[in-house]
């Protein structure tokens, strides 16, 4: 007998071995429909399964449907399958290679004599829905390694044949099979082709062999899968939404910044966008000053004896611009950590003197790879509102306690409510005990709980030197952007030699607590545009408001309504162009100008304005100290 429990606790007797889809069978018509898979086990240990799983003794089953994020995965791999198993069927030559499940769907890397064009693209999402419309079996077999590769020789894939190589001699591997196409995976994927309904092909792209540029440039296919089409619609449209949206166009359409060739993956500022800059960068400046921090600067280059001893050099030399002078070699720094360091062993400190917080503004350079930069959202050259804690170690849970209620603060004073919360634990490389990391963690997840946030585990994503708080925030069109973090550092300070007199007369080091709120500010800024389309809140729109004349009879007046708001401290700019007003009023609402002030000879006469609010609202004509207090009350707020 074979006893099967289920998740409600519930068992299920069979007289021998049996399928997870027998299983699935045997508690209902319904249930054995919507299977995808089973997972077997529970906890760390569970592992996902075929339905055509043999169960051979007594387990703990769970039935997984496309309601499961592992059922959702299991769509998105078998369905990235479907899409290679359709290029095969159009464009036979073509030699398949890799292909895995993404954030909202998959891709396949393909090589290809030419390159696919928007019609080869339809044309494959077009055969991809009349295989899956054949409902065509998924099976699994397994093979010694060196017959799969010779089966796969023997049908030219030369690419498959590489990479079952690469596998240990002696070990199996598992091939599946739909229709005439095989591919090499470890599974599991779901029973047949007509669960797959829903899909679209998004894009080509290039991509590496093995990600080696020295490599044969590969054809990327890039799809998206869902469990309803209901789920495909809403992500359609979100991504319609998301272009309208994107910082990169908007930031050319309202003049803020650009990107050049000259300067990759650096930002040149207009002034317009320097405006936002500006704004963002005084609101954190009030920050660090109203709880305790105190701003300092450090170079930007620093010798390479340092990023030695922080374990930089070894860890994170790549990524890093380096220079020489004098026979000396030096790194434009990555990170302001080290330098905040020697700024504290400035001096002796003592226990009183702790927590000792420092916040820079910190311009940082990394050398990404020109492929993984985006707009300003991932650049080379990037400014942190960075900081610095140096504590004890009783001293952390209350620190990270007010930091995280100090992120919930400034996060919702720009318009982000929802945050996510993960602790990032001790990665494979690191430094420092296994004692100290123990301590680290636990003081994150302590402060966590104690302030009543839920969080996930990410085992292994820490830093190589302590493990961390990622703070996500979600935006207007649910997009997840991992800003804020906390980290825990037992082992800098230590090794770069930094001290305290602790009470007791003794030297020891300080806990290093590396904190972020906003992380990169041009990240930050591109975040913005995009929540807010473009039409940021008045507090941080470059122009706030824009005076303009009917005709040149009220040249001078528009002057002086002007110099009166700037005199509040409001960034106003006039047009006194002689065009209509229509038109000039027409400009200025594409500029997302969260105010208008249009005036004729009755507003000059009377010393009022006809006031436009963005989004076309007719706010009438009042008088301009009551327009300025209007301002003044919803900038307060």
């Amino acid at each position: 007998m074979i006893s099967i429990q289920l998740p409600d606790g519930s068992r299920r007797e069979f007289d021998g071995p049996v399928t997870v889809g027998e299983v699935a069978a045997s508690i209902g018509a319904g249930l054995a429909k919507a299977a995808l898979a089973g997972r077997i086990g529970s906890g760390a240990s569970a592992r996902l399964v075929d339905l055509s799983h043999r169960i051979e003794a007594d387990s703990a089953l769970s039935i997984v449907t496309a309601r499961d994020a592992d059922g959702l995965d299991l769509i998105r791999h078998s369905t990235a399958h479907l899409l290679a198993y359709a290029v095969k069927e159009l464009f036979p030559d073509a030699q398949v290679t890799i292909g895995p499940t993404i954030e909202h769907g998959f891709y396949y890397d393909f090589s290809y004599k030419r390159p696919f064009t928007p019609e080869d693209l339809a044309a494959i999402e077009k055969k991809m829905a009349e295989l899956a419309a054949r409902d065509e079996p998924v099976q699994r077999r397994v093979l010694p390694r060196d017959e799969a590769v010779a089966y796969f020789k023997s049908i030219g894939e030369a690419y498959k044949a590489e990479i079952i190589e690469s596998i240990p001699a002696g070990e199996d591997v598992s091939l599946y099979a739909e229709g005439s196409f095989t591919d090499l995976c470890r599974g599991p994927h779901v029973p047949s082709t007509g669960k797959l309904k829903f899909f679209k092909l998004m894009k080509v792209a290039g991509a590496y062999w093995r990600g080696d540029h020295r490599n044969e440039m590969l054809q990327r296919v890039y799809g998206t899968a869902w469990a309803t089409k209901d789920d495909l619609q809403k992500y359609l449209t979100m991504l319609e939404e998301a272009e309208k949206r994107d910082h990169r166009r908007l930031g050319r359409e309202l003049d803020l910044f650009h990107l050049d060739e000259h300067s990759p993956g650096t930002v040149f500022w207009h002034p317009k966008g320097w405006a936002i800059w500006q704004e963002v960068e005084q609101y954190m400046r009030r920050v660090y000053r109203d709880n305790g921090y105190h701003e300092v600067k450090g170079p930007q280059i620093l010798d390479r004896s340092l990023w030695e001893k922080t374990g930089h050099w070894d860890k994170y030399r790549e990524n890093m611009f380096t220079t020489e002078s004098e026979k000396r070699d030096y790194a434009l720094k990555p990170m302001n950590c080290p330098g905040h360091i020697l700024i504290y062993k400035q001096g002796i400190k003592s226990y009183r003197d702790l927590p000792l917080r420092y916040g820079e503004f910190g311009a940082c350079h990394r050398n990404e790879p020109t492929g993984g930069l985006h707009g300003i959202m991932r650049v080379r050259g990037f400014t942190q509102d960075d900081g610095h804690i140096f504590c004890t170690e009783d001293q952390i849970l209350p620190e990270c306690d007010a930091f995280t209620a100090l992120l919930k603060k400034v996060y919702a004073d720009f318009g982000f409510t929802e945050i996510l919360y993960k602790v990032a634990t001790r990665p494979d490389k690191r430094i420092g005990s296994d004692d100290l990391w123990d301590k680290a963690e636990a003081a994150l997840i302590a402060s966590l709980r104690h302030s009543g946030c839920e969080f996930e585990i990410s085992p292994g994503e820490g830093a190589f030197y302590g493990p961390k708080i990622e703070y996500t925030l979600k935006d207007a069109l649910g997009r997840h952007w991992q800003c804020g973090t906390i980290q825990v550092d037992f082992s800098l300070p230590e090794r770069l030699g930094a001290e305290f007199v602790a009470e007791s007369g003794e030297r020891q080091h300080p806990v290093m607590l590396h904190r972020a709120i906003l992380g990169s500010l041009e990240r930050f800024i591109g975040i913005l545009i995009e929540e807010h389309a473009g039409a940021l809140p008045l507090w941080l729109a470059p122009t706030q408001v824009v005076v303009l004349n009917i005709t040149d009879g009220q040249a001078d007046y528009v002057r002086d309504v002007a110099k009166e708001l700037q005199k509040q401290g409001l960034r106003v700019a006039v047009d006194l162009r002689n065009e209509k007003i229509t038109y000039k009023i027409r400009e200025h609402s594409l500029q997302k100008v969260p105010y208008l002030l249009v005036v004729g000879d009755k507003e000059k006469a009377s010393g009022a304005v006809a006031v436009r609010a963005r989004g076309n609202q007719d706010l009438g004509v009042m008088a301009l100290e009551a327009f300025s207090q209007k301002l003044a009350v919803e900038l307060h707020h």
